[in-house]
């Protein structure tokens, strides 16, 4: 199906028509929820605005959950309404109140929650971490340290389900809940030194670590929390849970579950921390005296000019006169014979060599069997450009010998390795290859490009509005309560 999202703009009448709709189906308390849905031709996600959720990059939706509800959209042949919320408690409220069909928002399987909600099929899990500021205070080392200690968690969030578990164990365990936070704002708390712990799933960790250097992982919350999309747990959900088993059982056998999940989580645990930090320091000091041309050279390809900022730095550290052993030069680093064929006369010459690799990035992305779909086909076009896609091809055929799928990275890139090594390569067109190589090339890319992504992200992020009773001290609280 099409990629579609609701537009705002309406016409006026078709808008009043379906707002009816939508209420007076959302108020018939006896009509199936899965023939609500199929009936309008909407399905309604709550989700949260975060880089493993959902966010908008260069004005299109995208992010982990997006994706994954978008294929769910297209599973029932209907159209896909986001609606992202602020703070747990609007996104749990929204079901329970039948403003959306389901919540799709990075939750943790919990028992509290059982027992107000239905789960889906759990869909990846994921470690829940307590979060210190190095810079600020002592590591603790165990539960008991964290008693006395500034905590700030999520409202209605899995973490305090935790610290309510916990403080059974130890009774001087305090801390307290924001409504009206997503998890930058408690990183932001964390790194201002307002308080003293928080607590964040590893993806989200992983996600924003890059950007506070000073944070370090205290300790981990028990076992993994099993991720799962949640709906309303009345009877009128029981046709929508089963399309939904129906649907993660389809999209993993498939393999799609695993590349949506390589796609915006796997790399960023193994990025070096030292080289994210190269990185960011490179983006603050000499990003900015090439990001026109970057911009100039992406729009000219028809590229996200943050997808070519990060192949130009993996290149070159974005450095014009940037020189290998092996003789390849420039911003692109292109070797003479490529820079003739694709026009570029002076190597050294920023803007031609930008333009010189975003050409030869394409031909090779045009170059690649139909078969393979984005965004596999970006990755591939990147292994092509480091390695040569003679190389790449006899990858995909060890892997499709293998058992693996040739036309999907995750699977390809487990293969490139083996062109190092004798018994694999005999077997190849075009014989050794280091590999190993094209791989790491890939992941950085795939990185740098996240990086600037999600520091747009946060860059630009108006906080929401703040519920003041959550930062008045307990007694004024209760005396407001009163009044």
């Amino acid at each position: 199906m099409a990629e579609r999202i609701i537009s705002t703009k309406w016409h006026p009448l078709r808008l009043v028509v379906l707002l009816l709709l939508l209420f007076t189906t959302a108020c018939s308390p006896s009509q199936d929820a899965l023939e609500s849905i199929r009936n309008e031709g909407v399905l309604r996600v709550l989700t949260r605005n975060g880089p493993t959720t959902y966010y908008e990059s260069q004005g299109n939706p995208t992010g982990f959950e997006y994706h994954l509800a978008k294929a769910f959209a297209d599973h029932l042949g209907v159209e896909l309404a986001m609606i992202p919320v602020v703070g747990l408690e609007e996104l749990f409220a929204g079901l329970q109140e039948g403003r959306a069909d389901l919540a799709a928002a990075g939750l943790s399987i919990t028992p509290e929650r059982s027992a107000q909600l239905q789960f889906g099929p759990s869909y990846t899990t994921v470690k829940q971490l307590f979060i210190y500021n190095r810079s600020l205070i002592e590591k603790p080392l165990e539960y008991k340290d964290l008693q006395g200690l500034r905590i700030r968690v999520l409202g209605n969030s899995s973490h305090a389900e935790i610290l309510r578990k916990l403080k059974t164990s130890y009774p001087a365990l305090e801390w307290s809940e924001s409504r009206d936070q997503e998890t930058i704002d408690l990183l932001e708390l964390l790194q201002e030194g307002d308080i003293d712990i928080t607590m964040v799933d590893a993806n989200e960790f992983h996600a924003n670590r890059a950007f506070y250097p000073d944070f370090r992982i205290a300790m981990s919350a028990g076992q993994p929390g099993k991720l799962a999309w949640a709906v309303n747990n009345d009877p009128r959900y029981a046709a929508l849970m089963k399309e939904l088993e129906d649907f993660f059982a389809k999209i993993r056998s498939q393999g799609e579950l695993a590349r949506l999940i390589d796609r915006f989580f796997t790399f960023n645990e193994r990025q070096p921390f030292i080289r994210t930090q190269t990185f960011l320091q490179m983006k603050e000091e000499r990003l900015p005296h090439y990001k026109g041309l970057i911009e100039q050279v992406a729009i000219e390809y028809d590229m996200d000019w943050r997808f070519l900022a990060a192949i130009s730095y993996q290149e070159s550290f974005w450095n014009p006169s940037a020189k290998s052993p092996t003789g390849v030069r420039g911003m692109m680093m292109l070797t003479r014979p490529t820079a003739k064929e694709l026009g570029v006369e002076d190597r050294l010459d920023p803007l031609q060599s930008l333009r010189g690799g975003a050409r030869y990035y394409k031909k090779l992305y045009a170059r690649l069997p139909n078969n393979i779909e984005p965004p596999d086909r970006g990755w591939f076009a990147l292994a092509a450009y480091n390695i040569g896609l003679g190389h790449l091809e006899d990858a995909r055929v060890l892997t499709e010998k293998s058992g693996g799928n040739p036309n999907l990275w995750k699977d390809v890139k487990e293969r490139l390795p083996l062109l190092r090594q004798r018994k694999w390569y005999k077997q190849t067109r075009y014989g050794y290859a280091r590999g190993d190589e094209p791989v790491r090339y890939v992941e950085n890319i795939r990185s740098y490009y996240s990086l600037l992504t999600w520091d747009e992200l946060n860059r630009y992020r108006v906080p929401p509005p703040r519920i003041v009773s959550d930062y008045l001290p307990a007694a004024l609280n209760h005396g407001l309560g009163a009044l």
